[in-house]
């Protein structure tokens, strides 16, 4: 529709994740009139961040260092990894508050349909960091969709003759939702994992 640079910057950034063909024209227009030292600043943070961001060689979350400042935080409890599918995941996690140990992330789930298994994630490194014996529970907190409970069922089964706790986070009811709303494996879920009061 628009010519050379103009629609390739709209094509780049349409493909941006949940970012449509008329999304991507508005933002491409809104950097095009914005003053150059706020695109340059914007081209500039980008640039960096591909550069400098990697990922932590501990629990493979984005890191600007080597090592994330969780894992290199020596108040946290080194004995307890929240196993994740993906960065975005530990800091959800985060924001509760309720959290004091380490992560790893294994950058996907399990998913035959999309050709992902479980070689394809980071898997070989959590073996890797439960060898020494120091962890003493492991928190699986995949998504519990399909392919979520298929990971956590594969690190079950992985995990558990290490000798190892294992969990899973509990799902069921969101609060402030309706019961005649709810799916019946959500609701299946809250009966199972219901707490006695008193």
């Amino acid at each position: 529709m628009f010519e050379g640079p103009i629609q390739d910057l709209i094509d780049e950034l349409g493909r941006l994740p949940g970012v449509g063909p008329r999304s991507a024209q508005r933002i491409a227009f809104h950097i095009l009139h914005s003053n150059r030292e706020d695109v340059e600043r914007l081209a500039n943070a980008l640039t960096t961040a591909v550069r400098e961001v990697r990922f932590c060689q501990e629990c493979w979350q984005i890191s600007a260092e080597e090592t994330c400042r969780i894992c290199s935080d020596p108040r946290r409890e080194h004995a307890m990894i929240c196993v994740v599918e993906e960065t975005k995941d530990v800091a959800a996690i985060e924001r509760t508050r309720e959290y004091r140990g380490v992560y790893h992330v294994l950058q996907g789930a399990i998913s035959p349909i999309d050709g992902v298994g479980p070689e394809d994630l980071r898997i070989r490194e959590l073996l890797g960091r439960l060898a020494d014996g120091s962890v003493s529970e492991v928190i699986l907190a995949t998504d519990p969709n399909l392919e979520g409970e298929a990971t956590a069922t594969y690190l079950s089964r992985l995990l558990l003759p290490m000798g190892l706790t294992v969990s899973r986070l509990a799902s069921g009811l969101p609060v402030g939702g309706d019961l005649e709303y709810a799916d019946e494996i959500t609701l299946g879920r809250a009966f199972a994992g219901r707490q006695v009061l008193g």
